[in-house]
């Protein structure tokens, strides 16, 4: 055990992360054994495992979430719907989508929205959270891109890649969900690795978490206990 005693609690709010490029088959099988086992809320992979990861996941009433346009968010609207089109058909059940950063900061809202939108008309009814990268908004860029992600029928909004500047913040966290209200949801993730991170996040209005610590969380892990390596753990780097 790593910490103060098993949080079993917490495992329905987290996706069980595995998003950095050099992932092995392996590990994937690793994720989704550890999912199955805690029963986490899904695990989230890149498009390319996806398929990979619904098999292993059969019957175990655990989803897949597909990223999209991830990390940059720097694709068209038609890549991103495409992706997410081959995404949900290969089995995701939810997917998280990075929006166009550089045309909120550009202030073109226009496609900002018809960005979101074209991923929502792509999923099929799937939910699709609005990764918004904090990190690199400022505040009133924060309340635009919930606002627009509201406008653009999105389930969540999302804070973070975990590959940009920062991570999540219970500050973040708060303002977010004071924008989209009852309508949306928001999703805390990058950076979290006990289970005191995950309760601030949860403390300020988020209903889901993204973590690759997912295992040290539910087990328990406080500050003290994440910065001690687990024996023969698989250090997951980039992206939570």
């Amino acid at each position: 055990m790593d910490g103060a005693g098993l949080r079993q609690d917490l495992a329905r709010y987290i996706d069980h992360t595995l998003l950095k490029a050099n992932a092995s088959r392996d590990e994937f099988k690793k994720l989704c054994e550890e999912a199955r086992k805690f029963k986490f809320a899904s695990v989230c992979v890149n498009a390319a495992n996806v398929a990979y990861c619904a098999r292993e996941l059969r019957g175990s009433g655990v989803p897949v979430v597909a990223v999209v346009g991830f990390p940059l968010g720097a694709t068209t609207p038609a890549a991103k719907a495409f992706e997410t089109r081959e995404a949900v058909r290969d089995g995701a059940e939810e997917i998280d989508m990075v929006i166009n950063i550089g045309a909120l900061k550009s202030k073109d809202y226009g496609l900002v929205l018809a960005d979101i939108q074209a991923v929502v008309g792509a999923s099929g009814g799937k939910k699709v959270k609005v990764i918004l990268e904090t990190g690199e908004l400022t505040r009133e860029e924060k309340v635009i891109s919930c606002a627009l992600s509201k406008v653009a029928g999105a389930a969540f909004v999302k804070t973070s890649t975990g590959f940009g500047p920062g991570g999540a913040t219970a500050e973040d966290v708060a303002l977010m969900k004071a924008v989209v209200g009852d309508e949306l949801e928001v999703k805390a993730s990058g950076g979290m690795r006990t289970s005191e991170d995950v309760d601030k996040m949860l403390q300020a209005g988020a209903t889901r978490i993204g973590a690759s610590a997912s295992v040290a969380i539910v087990r328990g892990a406080t500050a003290a206990a994440a910065k001690k390596p687990e024996a023969g753990a698989v250090r997951r780097v980039g992206g939570y």
